[in-house]
């Protein structure tokens, strides 16, 4: 009994051990899997993403070496990394740049940057694919501004401006729904007596502070997306008040007209100068919510220092631009930037002969509505030096790099009309030359008077000495007479009585010396 109690069938103990060691294997693999995978997204590096737009090839470099600093580009020679290389020639760059903390070591996040410096529309294209509902929320989108050409930087913010909200239309219905959440939240970032701070942490209100509702002129063109306008080379600022004459309040004028429009998007706006330091990575990186955990760096606000401005988002109001500068009609400014925002993209440009007459009411071949901001600043804010040019061969698009081109045998014909016209004015001049010459010299004679000096005592004109120096030199050249002439005149003369001749001599050799007479007395 005890023998047959401890029997038991081999094939349902083997089949069942089987089984459980089988989960047991399972369960092994999914918590290694579920650890690795843990361990993997605890090393993956958050991705940002920065959209820059504007400047040229070599101020978009400027912008980069401004936005990591040098400890970081040390940090990668000592760690033998090649610095990553910079192609932004052609259409759409890009480029990334690794973001250390205070110490050096940690990597906080790493930062695509997408660069554009045309507004052409067919580049939508290629600014289409970079927006997705992922990407949005750590999107950052940068113009850069040159002090250069300040009078140019309302039509160029117009024109990258219409540029995104062409793109933004294009978006699909998830991408918009994430660019509404996403501008909900930055309206309370960085405001005073909110609860969040500019880089998305929480902020601990202090007693007396009240979150300021949203003021006249704020977040009425959201983008959907952040905006940071960085207006560079800030030290020109000194060239143009010693070349072109500017004072303290056309420097003013110009930042009442950026904060107006840039405050309607909710935007920031910082100068920045290549020799000098300025907080322009620190307001870049708490936009996108990057911050350190050993270091916190403050963002003060300047709007004293003409060549250090720094204005964070969700900061200015009207008020605080009335008070930059008395007489700055902010309402209309405003509004009138709102119509510009209206126009169609690409804006329709004409280059008829007609209308570039009317300079008053275009400017670079564009017309403008009527109330546009553009104009306005653009009326106040001039090239002085260039305005004389162009008053005087009509030039009205200085900037396109693109040009209407004339047909060849067009042109070519047009300019034999006026070789031929040239032709004609050189001939006529040629023949009146030789008369202008005479009288031109007849009227010096007669101002002049005659001309005497002393030759070795003797009072001598010099206009008689000329005159019988040119009657001399025309004898002296005077044609001898030919053969033919001398035989004519022998011909024409008498005929020669030789008798007589002789006759006349002989008496002449015959003759005697006669003596004289007596005198006579009387």
């Amino acid at each position: 009994m005890t023998a047959n109690s401890n029997r038991f069938s081999t094939y349902t103990s083997t089949s069942v051990g089987t089984g459980s060691e089988g989960k047991k294997d399972d369960q092994k693999k999914d918590m290694w899997s579920s650890m690795l995978d843990s361990v993997a997204s605890g090393k993956r590096l958050p991705e940002k993403n920065l959209l820059v737009l504007g400047g040229s090839v070599d101020s978009q470099r400027d912008f980069l070496e401004a936005l990591s600093s040098n400890d970081t580009r040390k940090n990668i020679d000592r760690n033998n990394h090649k610095i990553p290389p910079i192609a932004n020639s052609f259409a759409l760059g890009y480029t990334y740049y690794n973001v250390l903390d205070a110490d050096q070591e940690d990597i906080l996040a790493r930062i695509s940057l997408y660069l554009l410096t045309s507004p052409a529309p067919t580049f939508t294209s290629l600014i289409k694919p970079l927006l997705t509902p992922q990407s949005i929320p750590n999107t950052l989108i940068v113009i850069l501004l040159d002090w250069s050409q300040p009078w140019l930087w309302m039509r160029q913010l117009r024109e990258w401006l219409l540029l995104l909200r062409t793109v933004i239309m294009s978006l699909s219905h998830e991408c918009k729904e994430m660019m509404e959440e996403v501008m909900i939240s930055w309206r309370d970032r960085g405001r005073t007596g909110g609860s969040v701070n500019l880089d998305g942490t929480g902020a601990v209100a202090a007693e007396g502070d009240v979150a300021l509702p949203l003021g006249p002129g704020e977040w009425e063109d959201a983008l959907g997306l952040p905006l940071c306008v960085v207006c560079q080379n800030s030290e020109r600022i000194d060239y143009l008040e010693k070349t072109q004459g500017w004072k303290e309040e056309k420097f003013d004028l110009v930042l009442q007209y950026l904060r107006t429009v840039l405050l309607r998007h909710g935007s920031s706006l910082i100068y920045t100068t290549p020799s000098m330091a300025s907080p322009l990575q620190s307001l870049v990186h708490a936009s996108l919510g990057i911050r350190s955990l050993l270091k916190r760096a403050p963002l003060k606000t300047n709007v004293i220092d003409r060549d250090k401005i720094v204005v964070p988002p969700n900061w200015d109001s009207w008020g605080k631009i009335r008070v930059l500068r008395d007489g700055f009609d902010v309402e209309q400014v405003s509004e009138g930037w709102s119509i510009d925002l209206d126009q169609p993209f690409p804006m329709i440009k004409s280059n008829s002969v007609d209308d570039a007459n009317q300079f008053d009411s275009e400017t670079n071949g564009t017309s403008e509505p009527e109330g546009s901001s553009v104009a306005l600043y653009e009326e106040q804010v001039q090239d002085t030096s260039l305005d004389a040019l162009q008053l005087a061969q009509g030039i009205k698009d200085t900037n396109r790099l693109e040009v209407p081109s004339v047909d060849t045998q067009a042109f070519l014909a047009n300019q034999l009309e006026r070789l031929d016209q040239q032709k004609k004015a050189d001939d006529k001049a040629g023949k009146d030359n030789s008369f202008a010459q005479g009288t031109t010299d007849d009227m010096i004679s007669d101002h002049i008077g005659p001309v005497q000096f002393n030759m070795g005592g003797i009072q001598v004109d010099a206009d008689d000495m000329v005159q019988r120096l040119k009657d001399r030199q025309a004898y002296g050249h005077s044609p001898e007479p030919h053969l033919d002439d001398e035989s004519q005149l022998e011909e024409g003369s008498a005929p020669v009585d030789t008798d007589t001749l002789a006759k006349f001599f002989g008496n002449l050799m015959n003759r005697k010396p006669t003596t004289p007479g007596p005198i006579a007395k009387t």
